[in-house]
């Protein structure tokens, strides 16, 4: 099962991605992660990234896409993969399938958690007044303003990922506004026969 998480930030693809992955045994990637343990474990494709950002620049499309094509041949992403705030941009999403299909594999679903974005900044704002409450530490994406650029930046660059993906028919949308347990079961739902 080869999945993508679209949505804004706060739309709750994390907390969604992770029942998926104790539910179906299949790895959430995320492309931060992937870097930082190409990088780490020094492959090809890591020692360029690794030089990239030691030089402060963005690491390039083309790199970013060496390090998927790397980690989904890691034996626990052999059953499908969840691949969560990324692709970010048009041109990542077409070089995603370009190299899926050069591996013989295609996104089996594409779900974007639809959400009331005006209600977000509530919704962010609560999760970082629970995680005080608990004793926790809060995500640094939990401040309101940051939060609104990161919405901006997702307006702005990734939005245009979902159209892409429903011509090719591989789009479900989820109502992200749903209790956390019903936006599950809508998930399960959409993912019935992958």
């Amino acid at each position: 099962m080869r999945l993508i998480f679209l949505g804004p930030p706060g739309a709750g693809k994390g907390t969604q991605a992770a029942r998926i992955v104790e539910a179906h045994g299949i790895p959430q990637l995320s492309t931060g992660d992937m870097l930082r343990a190409a990088v780490a474990a020094g492959t090809p494709i890591g020692i360029k990234a690794k030089s990239v950002m030691d030089s402060g620049a963005l690491v390039s499309d083309d790199i970013v896409i060496g390090i998927v094509a790397e980690r989904i041949e890691h034996a626990d992403a052999k059953k499908g993969f969840i691949l969560d705030g990324f692709p970010r941009t048009l041109a990542q999403a077409e070089a995603l399938d370009a190299m899926l299909e050069s591996k013989g594999l295609k996104l089996d679903k594409v779900l974007e958690l639809k959400v009331d974005q005006t209600k977000l900044v509530d919704r962010i704002v609560k999760r970082a007044e629970e995680a005080r409450a608990a004793g926790q530490p809060v995500r640094k994406d939990d401040d309101p303003e940051v939060f609104k650029t990161r919405l901006e930046a997702y307006n702005r660059d990734t939005a245009v990922v979902a159209p892409y993906y429903a011509k090719r028919g591989q789009l479900t949308d989820i109502d992200g506004m749903q209790p956390i347990d019903a936006v599950t079961a809508a998930i399960e739902k959409a993912l019935a026969g992958c």
